[in-house]
C-alpha cells in the first residue's frame, strides 16, 4: 500500500485542499514513553503542517518527569500532536499523538476514542517505559504495532524486544527511524494491513447463532 500527497501546489505556490474525494478519514494514535519519538514521527509524515503542543521544559518539571535517557531534550508535548497523511484518492489517517509523561496519561483514554489503531514507538534503552501503553491499549481492545524507534543504542533481536514487552505474537514489531517520511510511513502501512487482517479474521470465524 503506497501513500499519495493530498495536498498539491499551486501556480501560486500555496497549497492545495484535501481532495472531495477522500471521504474515509481513519483515526491513528501513536503512544509510548516520554521522549520517545512520537512527535518526530508524526512531523516528519504527516503532509500538512503538523499541530503541536510543545513546551519548553523547565528545571521545576525535573522533580516531576523522569529525564534519565533523555537529558538532550529541551521541549515536550504536553497535550497532542496532530497530522496527517493520505493513503489513497479516499482514506486518509488523521494521526494524533499522546503525550509521554505520566502526568498526561490521563488525556489517554479520550485520544483511544474512534481510533482504528495505535502506533506504540519505542526506545528500546529504556523499553520499560512502553509497558504502560501496551496495557492502555489491550484493555481498550485497540488494534496495535510495536515500532522501535532507532536511536543509535545497541540492537536487540525482534525475538529478545518481543520478550522484553512480553508481546503477542500477532502483533506485528518492526523497526523504524522517527525522523524519516519514509520508515514512519512504512510503520503506518504496517499498522493498517494489521488492521484489515483482523477485520478480515473477524469476517471469516463463523456466527455463532442465538438458541
Amino acid at each position: 500500500m503506497d501513500s499519495a500527497t493530498s495536498e498539491t501546489r499551486t501556480a501560486s505556490g500555496t497549497r492545495a485542499p484535501l481532495g472531495a474525494s477522500a471521504d474515509n478519514g481513519l483515526k491513528i494514535v501513536v503512544v509510548g514513553g516520554f521522549g520517545a519519538g512520537k512527535t518526530t514521527l508524526i512531523r516528519s509524515v504527516s503532509e500538512i503542517r503538523p499541530l503541536t503542543t510543545e513546551e519548553t521544559m523547565t528545571q521545576a518539571g525535573e522533580g516531576v518527569d523522569d529525564v534519565s535517557g533523555v537529558r538532550g531534550k529541551s521541549a515536550t508535548t504536553v497535550a497532542f500532536d496532530f497530522g496527517r497523511i493520505t493513503l489513497d484518492a479516499r482514506n486518509v489517517l488523521y494521526l494524533f499523538g499522546a503525550p509521554g509523561q505520566e502526568r498526561f496519561w490521563f488525556l489517554w483514554d479520550r485520544l483511544f476514542s474512534g481510533t482504528l489503531g495505535a502506533v506504540v514507538l519505542v526506545d528500546t534503552r529504556r523499553i520499560d517505559d512502553s509497558w504502560y501503553a501496551i496495557d492502555r491499549l489491550e484493555r481498550h481492545g485497540t488494534p496495535f504495532v510495536v515500532a522501535c524507534n532507532d536511536f543509535g543504542g545497541p540492537a536487540f533481536t525482534p525475538r529478545a524486544v518481543r520478550e522484553a514487552l512480553d508481546l503477542d505474537p500477532h502483533v506485528p514489531l518492526v523497526s523504524c527511524d522517527a525522523r524519516s517520511r519514509a520508515s514512519g510511513r512504512t510503520v503506518l502501512i504496517t499498522l493498517v494491513e494489521h488492521v484489515q487482517e483482523l477485520y478480515a479474521d473477524q469476517a471469516r470465524a463463523p456466527r455463532q447463532e442465538l438458541v
